[in-house]
């Protein structure tokens, strides 16, 4: 079938799907059809062809708001006291697919909130290129998925076809239409999620309200294999000091490194992953600098410069082996950037989404989850955001030693950009 998947409504309303496997990176359907999962849901797009974007080539633009963006997520997503994790890139996405339903000030401020002066086509095709470039190796596979799961039952919502296509187009969106009132797409949601992230995350739906319309879900899992793997020898016990100041025994892994960070706040390293198209970024703020402040002074344009200006010096670096979750509601993070008309039952205005004659439609939930362990062999690092719809009812020597608090991520090394960003306090 070619050109508009909704050219025959009564023939493709009922059929469906698309998933996005990064491996190359390949678009396709058969490995992640409904089949294949044993979903109960209707998959809308099995067997379907979308249409092709034209795209938008990364640019300096994209990648400065991508950027502020990042490190603005990062700072009001975190917890003071805790490991944190959040992967901007999929908040962007969730948010983005969430934003081509919104019309009026509600798409105003979720177009400023994720691109600042980029509107929402244009993100729409930035976003496209951008997944479609992002670098995937057999040792460092980096798989983006993502999906929009909506209440089957007209009396209470009908989603928009224009919305679902330009969905389905940009962002290969899996699309389910699914009985909300029964646990088997609580399962299905979770089942969904629990393969697009290799089994790291394995629950986001606990149960469907009533009021529910539509989940709007991305997942993202990372497994990247270090360049050089780390040996026993290199491997030995070491104190990791906690923000409290207390002390833990842990296992630490010792390497040279070849590219040094630092300025006049923090001193890092950089560490690639096999086939240097990924690398973790170490950032160790200094000795009088408390962690937290230290977070608080960074922003996108100091992120990017930080990592441009790595010199090409031996690094003595030391990393401790960790493993943690990490779950946080956005939306109070959000409504403080300034995303406050989505979340208003009565002012939210996402008609190009959809209509329920029940009432007016809004964002209910923004849940972030992750998960992330790094050791020897190197690092698993999964994310899923998902968007929660409801009706109105209603050569010089350096060392670094990563043994007191700091902060990580994992870049892409095209454009520099956080694919995840976290901080290790504990």
């Amino acid at each position: 079938m070619k050109g508009n998947l909704f050219s025959s409504k009564k023939k493709i309303y009922s059929s469906f799907l698309l998933c996005i496997l990064l491996a190359g990176i390949v678009f396709t359907s058969a490995s992640c059809s409904a089949g294949s999962l044993n979903l109960k849901s209707k998959d809308l797009m099995q067997g379907i062809k979308g249409n092709k974007p034209e795209g938008k080539n990364i640019d300096d633009k994209f990648i400065s708001s991508s950027s502020d963006f990042s490190l603005k997520l990062f700072k009001k997503g975190l917890d003071k006291e805790k490991n944190s994790l959040i992967s901007p890139t999929s908040v962007m996405l969730a948010l983005a697919m969430t934003a081509n339903g919104a019309e009026g000030k509600t798409l105003t401020e979720l177009e400023y909130f994720l691109g600042k002066d980029i509107t929402i086509e244009e993100l729409n095709n930035y976003l496209y290129s951008y997944m479609k470039n992002l670098p995937s190796e057999a040792k460092a596979k980096l798989n983006i998925a993502n999906s929009i799961w909506f209440r089957d039952n007209e009396k209470e919502f009908t989603a928009k076809s224009d919305f679902l296509q330009r969905n389905a187009d940009y962002y290969k969106a899996s699309i389910y239409k699914s009985d909300f009132d029964s646990p088997d797409t609580v399962k299905d949601i979770n089942k969904w999620v629990e393969n697009k992230t290799n089994g790291m995350i394995d629950n986001i739906v606990d149960r469907i309200d009533k009021s529910t319309v539509m989940y709007l879900i991305n997942a993202i899992a990372f497994e990247g294999e270090w360049e050089t793997i780390y040996k026993k020898s290199q491997i030995f016990k070491g104190d990791f000091t906690d923000i409290k100041g207390n002390k833990k025994s842990m296992d630490f892994m010792s390497s040279d490194e070849g590219l040094y960070l630092e300025d006049n706040k923090t001193t890092g390293f950089i560490k690639p992953y096999a086939g240097n198209k990924h690398s973790f970024a170490a950032l160790l703020p200094k000795e009088n600098i408390n962690i937290n402040d230290y977070i608080s002074s960074l922003n996108g344009e100091s992120f990017l410069k930080l990592l441009k200006d790595a010199s090409n010096e031996s690094v003595q670096a030391t990393i401790p082996k960790f493993s943690y979750e990490y779950g946080v509601s956005l939306n109070e993070a959000l409504i403080d950037m300034g995303v406050k008309e989505a979340f208003k039952p009565s002012a939210a205005n996402f008609s190009k989404l959809g209509n329920s004659p029940l009432g007016n439609i809004y964002i209910g939930d923004v849940l972030h989850k992750t998960f992330i362990a790094v050791d020897e062999k190197g690092t698993k690092a999964g994310a899923v955001t998902k968007v929660e719809m409801k009706v109105q009812s209603a050569m010089n020597h350096k060392t670094v030693n990563l043994n007191r608090p700091f902060v990580y991520a994992i870049i892409d090394n095209q454009t520099n950009l956080p694919v995840f960003i976290g901080t290790v306090i504990n």
